[in-house]
């Protein structure tokens, strides 16, 4: 017997409600197109991302690559042009002005590179740590006092940031982004303006946060050495998901990465530049299936019959 309208309907429901299942970030084919003087540019262009929750997750890629972009529209400061965007369960896409206020005041924190913009200059480290409970109405200067401990910069709760290092002014900037309990943290280059001694303190600092309290954390970066610091490390390229690296730990307590290319829901897939250049392959490449995995092999001009 063929299936009933309603019987296809409810399907195709359950269908695309499969993705992501409960993850805490999904992305399903998300695109940003930006229109300047005329010109689109289009930033975002089918992007898939699944982050689970309590994650701690580092998406890399050039400049122009789309990551930007993608941090800004987890953030709630940017609103995509189509496709689906949520975190915990939060639609981006469908959002009053008034939702996405509440969503970065209390679901979201976030951390910039540049430290000046983290940190009001006239308040201490523990006020600028409360004013974000302020403006939620639920003020606590126990917690403020809480966080700048856990991040190893309870020494600090009465100075100012000038009075602070770099990296002290990042780790007060963490807790500031911690201060309402929000589900997801994002950082946009935490460690780009610090020395590499001065990075790892920070770092620390994340991974505590996200180990203790639970918080999802996304590091946005270009620099491939921060993805040494997590655990799965999300590429970027041409405005789509286009590799992620796993770490884990083997069986002699060593850390072992390997790197995979990512497959998006129509089947693209992004071949690295490295690899694709080596065998000069452009435009066309060939593919047999095997018992067990694709070939792809360059698609080498037969020569031609004719004498």
């Amino acid at each position: 017997m063929n299936p009933t309208l309603s019987e296809l309907e409810a399907q195709a429901s359950v269908e695309r409600a499969a993705f992501g299942g409960d993850a805490h970030i999904v992305c399903d084919n998300l695109v940003r197109i930006y229109k300047t003087e005329g010109v689109e540019v289009v930033a975002l262009q089918g992007l898939d991302l699944l982050i689970q929750r309590g994650e701690l997750v580092a998406i890399v890629g050039a400049s122009g690559s789309g990551k930007s972009t993608l941090l800004n529209v987890l953030s709630g400061l940017d609103v995509p042009t189509a496709g689906v965007a949520k975190v915990a369960g939060m639609d981006l896409l469908a959002m009053t002005a008034k939702d996405r206020l509440r969503y970065r005041r209390e679901v979201v924190g976030f951390i910039w590179q540049q430290t000046a913009r983290n940190l009001l200059p006239y308040l201490t480290a523990r006020e600028n740590v409360e004013l974000p409970m302020k403006l939620a109405g639920k003020a606590r200067r126990g917690r403020a006092l809480e966080l700048l401990d856990l991040l190893g910069v309870g020494h600090s709760a009465g100075h100012g940031p000038a009075e602070l290092s770099g990296g002290e002014q990042q780790r007060v900037a963490i807790a500031v982004a911690l201060a309402n309990s929000p589900q997801l943290i994002l950082a946009d280059e935490p460690t780009g303006e610090l020395d590499s001694e001065t990075s790892a303190q920070v770092f620390d600092a994340l991974r505590k946060a996200n180990r203790e309290l639970g918080v999802t954390v996304v590091i946005v970066t270009h620099d491939p050495l921060v993805s040494e610091q997590v655990d799965r490390t999300i590429g970027i390229r041409d405005g789509r998901t286009s590799s992620e690296t796993l770490r884990r730990e083997d069986a002699e307590g060593r850390v072992v990465a390997q790197e995979y290319a990512v497959l998006d829901r129509v089947g693209r897939l992004q071949l690295p530049r490295d690899f694709t250049n080596a065998l000069e392959m452009e435009r066309r490449v060939r593919l047999e299936l095997e018992s067990d995995h694709i070939g792809v092999w360059p698609a080498r001009e037969e020569p031609s019959s004719e004498q």
